[in-house]
């Protein structure tokens, strides 16, 4: 498919990866009029609402051929999505968006930051290789206290550890089981935020309003947006995310992580290749969403305003608040919810519930950001979510 060919409404839109980024995607594409054909093994909450399922693995030759038959552009819901795959598909005669070498990137931690800062020329935390225990020898000394993490595979507080000095990151590495690492000095830290951009064949590209982003054991627990910073901060965040875009010559939603330190700079943390937790409340929160963006970038058609329509607040529900503080499991209060203002429910149809997993999430909408934090402290106060504000 060239630059120029759109896919009109009817057509079939591959997906890798069958989570709930997937199933929001499936919705919007449904919305629209595609169908969507979901590669994933087992059941999964985007084959719930999709029109084609392929349980097969990411990697399976014959799935990976039945997908280049039934359809001309594939996207992802999944950063550790095979960048393999993603190469067979493209040769085959499928538009990947996001493309191959653009995943790649993203899946190596090295191999990210030196695309960050010497590619896109986008500032990041100083940091060094960590590829043996000998290296952790000739580690600067400048970059302790820091955070030692694996180069790959590593996701919501996966496979990092906070490293005070040399000894603290021996012990880490070896508890890693020696995979390579990245050590990362720890900034002092204002805000943590994200941008999402996206960018279609024809180069037009597009970023969201700023999210304020609060984690709590490594996952994303709450997203404000828009995020609270300083003005020169938020145009930063989003100037540095459409270079990177652009110097990657992108299709498809990307999602950029920034820390604001306490001096107002901004450096880029990582780079997620698909849509973003934190994007959710642009369901709600803007004139297009980050999942109605997806659909317009891999069908080349033009992409969508991301105008903030109203201030939001995004609350992660995990399956611990499936379980009260004896451990017995109980129902979450969706009436109880659901009478409040203002407040947005998606659940994710997954069936058990599980510490840690995320199962859903409510937005939050209010006329001003104050109103919005009040009614999410009160639907958290009926979840049971944690409130970190």
């Amino acid at each position: 498919m060239t630059t120029t060919t759109r896919l009109e409404p009817g057509a079939v839109l591959g997906l890798m990866g069958g989570g709930q980024l997937g199933r929001m995607f499936a919705q919007a594409a449904a919305r629209m009029g595609y169908r969507v054909l979901v590669l994933e093994k087992g059941n999964c909450p985007a084959a719930e609402v999709s029109a084609m399922h392929i349980d097969a693995g990411y990697t399976d030759p014959a799935a990976l051929e039945s997908m280049a038959a039934q359809t001309r552009a594939v996207t992802t819901e999944f950063e550790n999505v095979p960048a393999e795959s993603l190469s067979f598909l493209a040769a085959r005669g499928c538009r990947t968006a996001p493309a191959a070498h653009a995943v790649s990137i993203a899946q190596d931690r090295l191999d990210e930051k030196a695309f960050l800062e010497k590619a896109a020329g986008v500032p990041v935390a100083p940091h060094a290789a960590v590829l043996s225990l000998e290296d952790i020898d000739g580690l600067d000394a400048s970059l302790f206290p820091g955070i030692l993490k694996t180069t790959r595979m590593g996701y919501d507080g996966k496979g990092q550890a906070q490293v005070a000095d040399r000894d603290a990151a021996r012990k880490a590495f070896a508890a890693m089981g020696g995979k390579f690492c990245i050590l990362e000095k720890r900034l002092p830290l204002a805000n943590e935020i994200s941008v999402i951009v996206c960018r279609n064949a024809a180069g037009q590209t597009v970023t969201f309003p700023v999210c304020e982003n609060h984690h709590r054991n490594g996952i994303l627990a709450q997203t404000v947006i828009p995020a609270r910073v300083p003005e020169s901060a938020a145009q930063a965040a989003r100037r540095y995310a459409a270079t990177i875009a652009e110097t990657l010559q992108y299709e498809g939603v990307l999602c950029i992580e920034f820390f604001v330190l306490e001096d107002g700079s901004v450096v880029a943390n990582e780079m997620a290749p698909r849509p973003h937790n934190s994007g959710h409340a642009t369901i709600e929160a803007c004139e297009t969403s980050q999942y109605e963006q997806q659909v317009r970038a891999m069908t080349g058609m033009p992409l969508g305003e991301t105008t903030l329509v109203t201030p939001a607040v995004m609350l992660n529900i995990l399956g611990d608040a499936w379980f009260d503080d004896e451990g017995s499991r109980r129902e979450p209060d969706w009436q109880g919810v659901l009478a409040l203002p203002g407040v947005k429910l998606h659940l994710y149809g997954k069936t058990e519930a599980r510490r840690g997993r995320k199962m859903g999430h409510v937005t939050v909408i209010g006329k001003t950001v104050e109103e919005a934090l009040e009614r999410a402290k009160a639907a958290a106060r009926v979840l049971g979510l944690p409130q970190p504000w």
